[in-house]
């Protein structure tokens, strides 16, 4: 079996992959300083509520965009785990895919993780819409290489820098409004920053489409995609364990090196 891990701004996300079956996955706030003591604690208390054992794991795969958390996360790997981690980025990890753009070493690990989950899953070329702290919008060629895409602020940041930036605006949460023009200082925020936000990602679908001069199926995952799931028409597919996937690959992949 198979550990994978998935380090974030916001959330850190571990899964258990038995081949090709996702056996469970959890997810805890990211916290650079969090010691492997402590993930090995929480992590088989969760693992135990599923019936999994630790003991039966034979890899460990980490991608990561928050520095400060991979020596604990290596640490996790190689005391507790007693494995060795095929860590996205590190040199000599092959990824099956080419990040054709002016500067690859820039592109986050989770960005190219998605590249090679999207192609496997939906061949191409494909855009692949990541909800999470930032929004990303990633293009996929027909050969299942990184193409470019684009950064935007995630749906919450957005709120909190609204509540932040305004001193007579409170702090609201994220919801679907059934009315756009809102009746109240409340139901105004949810509706800008729920439907705003949905205008974001259809123009940015739509020009990147434009842009690219191909047809292209739109595919949605992150922590987020569920609430915009039937919301935005341009997406095709929203698969919540795309990423989770892509670490099964490229683990496949550099387990023999």
């Amino acid at each position: 079996m198979l550990l994978a891990i998935n380090a974030n701004n916001t959330n850190t996300v571990f899964a258990i992959w038995d081949g090709a079956d996702l056996k469970g996955s959890w997810r805890t706030a990211t916290k650079g300083k969090r010691t492997a003591d402590e993930y090995v604690v929480w992590l088989d208390h969760l693992l135990s509520l599923d019936g999994l054992s630790r003991g039966a794991l034979d890899g460990v795969v980490i991608a990561s965009v928050v520095p400060e958390a991979n020596f604990n996360l290596r640490t996790l790997s190689r005391h507790y785990c007693k494995t060795d981690p095929v860590v996205v980025g590190e040199k000599g990890v092959k990824l099956g895919t080419k990040a054709l753009v002016d500067r690859p070493e820039e592109v986050g690990a989770d960005r190219l993780v998605n590249t090679v989950a999207a192609h496997d899953r939906y061949k191409g070329p494909l855009i692949v819409v990541d909800f999470g702290t930032a929004t990303t919008l990633d293009v996929v060629d027909g050969d299942g290489n990184y193409c470019g895409g684009v950064i935007a602020p995630g749906i919450n940041l957005s709120l909190a820098a609204l509540h932040m930036a305004a001193a007579k605006l409170p702090s609201v949460r994220i919801t679907r409004t059934e009315r756009v023009i809102g009746k109240d200082t409340v139901s105004c925020m949810q509706s800008g920053i729920y439907w705003g936000y949905i205008g974001l990602v259809e123009g940015l679908v739509g020009r990147i489409k434009t842009e690219f001069g191909a047809a292209m199926r739109t595919i949605g995952t992150g922590g987020l995609a569920p609430l915009f799931a039937d919301a935005i028409p341009v997406i095709d597919k929203v698969d919540p364990d795309l990423t989770l996937w892509g670490l099964r690959l490229i683990y496949q992949r550099n387990s023999k090196r």
